[in-house]
């Protein structure tokens, strides 16, 4: 008797926390299996991060490293085989049904730990989607889309939030105004209280501002007259350079000219002296 009585009070304490913890998870696969997919990755946050194939598997490491060494079939479930879904596949079916809850079972766990709602509505669409998969393997009936059972999911949270947002934000916006009214008051009474000397003191702060600009207005013009004054000064340059290069290029070529006649009245000269050498002898 002490024993079933402790075993009933472990089980409420499992259901409570994991409604709390991952309400969409217990809704698709259960209390038991959720927690103990959770406890052998070691935190929902690690179950969140791990893919659907991964999860598919967890609770049967050692088959699947059995099979990778000998070569032979890895295993097709682990601790997800304990789900009444697989149960009642067919014994042809089981794999492919293990795939698609662990596929639907990452999704859950990934809502559960990123958001920010506290409710099981995902985790029931869920479940709607993998017993029609079921009815799919069994009778051949088409299953609704994923995208349509999400934005039915969306659609349900939105309204149930609208729904808790206009009784409760009715107290909220007027708990906002009464606080803004506070904060007014409480500006306008400084305001008052504030004496004229400190009124004087912020005059000269605004003179040491303007006084500041006019600086700032200075160095500017300084600035862009050193740029004219360069900009002009490299302008002049230039010009200069041009005729330079010009005047040195007809240098050379009167140069090249005056090589030119003198080469060739050279070689005049040398011929008359070979002729006049060759009559002597």
């Amino acid at each position: 008797m002490n024993l079933s009585e402790y075993h009933k009070k472990l089980y409420e304490y499992l259901v409570t926390k994991m409604n709390d913890i991952a309400p969409n998870l217990t809704s698709l696969i259960g209390e038991v299996v959720g927690a103990r997919l959770i406890s052998h990755a070691g935190s929902l946050s690690n179950l969140a991060k791990c893919p659907a194939s991964t999860l598919q598997i967890l609770g049967a490491e050692k088959a699947l490293f059995r099979a990778l060494k000998t070569r032979g079939n890895t295993p097709k479930y682990g601790l997800i085989f304990h789900s009444s879904f697989i149960g009642r596949a067919s014994a042809r079916n089981k794999g492919r049904m293990a795939r698609y809850l662990a596929n639907k079972c990452s999704i859950a766990s990934r809502i559960d730990c990123y958001s920010e709602l506290n409710a099981s509505i995902f985790g029931e669409k869920l479940r709607e989607q993998v017993e029609e998969r079921l009815d799919f393997y069994d009778k051949g009936v088409a299953p609704r889309k994923n995208l349509d059972v999400m934005k039915a999911a969306i659609e349900s949270i939105t309204n149930a939030v609208s729904e808790d947002g206009d009784g409760n934000g009715k107290n909220d916006v007027s708990a906002k105004k009464s606080k803004k009214k506070k904060s007014e008051d409480e500006a306008e009474g400084e305001a008052m209280d504030v004496d004229k000397p400190a009124a004087g003191e912020d005059e000269p702060q605004t003179e040491k501002k303007k006084k500041k600009k006019k600086k700032k207005k200075h160095k500017l013009e300084e600035t862009q007259d050193e740029e004219m004054t360069t900009g002009a000064a490299n302008e002049e340059v230039k010009q200069d350079e041009t005729p330079k290069k010009k005047k040195k290029k007809k240098k050379n070529h009167e140069a090249s000219e005056d090589v030119v006649p003198k080469t060739a009245t050279e070689g005049k000269k040398k011929r008359k002296k070979s002729k006049t050498d060759d009559n002597d002898m």
